[in-house]
């Protein structure tokens, strides 16, 4: 497991979207329009990536976000739908000062081993911001036992991005981790 530069995970832009897909369950068009995105995220401020490799120097799970803030997508698209259901101050706490756990995938021949996890707490180990939040789809799946195991609490449920009907939950938890027992 390693930290990945701009300019590393560049160079396996490919083979990681090709995880997310197939993490994802996507069809393989979604690269299209994810690659770019991507990319794009790697010039944001507090942007880190971390990759796990196999033995073959395999990509087998990936990892990043960045800071999050006002102008992004997904910041204002959270922030929406936390005013309509909170207070001007709960939700400011909760998006003044936040890292975006953007991408966090583990090819499915890898998954249920932990990698998930370490990929995720070596990635928030001095990540910037006050809090962590993500969007996830809604139910019961590996991904989300391990946001519970790892204190994640409900921002939103059930919410509903624009240009995508599938309901996600967003969730979030303080920084930093604590420590592995």
């Amino acid at each position: 497991m390693v930290e990945l530069s701009a300019e590393q995970l560049r160079a396996r832009l490919t083979e990681a979207v090709q995880v997310y897909i197939a993490a994802m369950g996507y069809p393989p068009g979604t690269a299209q329009q994810r690659a770019p995105m991507w990319s794009a995220h790697m010039l944001r401020p507090g942007w880190r990536c971390i990759g796990a490799f196999n033995s073959r120097d395999e990509l087998t799970a990936i990892g990043y976000g960045y800071l999050g803030g006002p102008g992004q997508w997904w910041h204002e698209q959270v922030r929406r739908g936390m005013l309509a259901r909170f207070s001007p101050d709960h939700v400011a706490a909760w998006t003044n000062d936040y890292f975006e756990l953007t991408e966090l995938h583990v090819r499915p021949d890898c998954q249920g081993g932990g990698l998930g996890e370490a990929v995720l707490r070596r990635l928030l180990r001095g990540a910037p911001g006050q809090a962590v939040l993500l969007s996830t789809p809604e139910g019961p799946t590996r991904a989300w036992k391990l946001y519970r195991r790892l204190g994640f609490d409900d921002l939103l449920r059930d919410y509903r991005f624009t240009g995508d009907p599938r309901p996600f939950a967003v969730l979030g938890r303080r920084l930093p981790l604590e420590p592995e027992h």
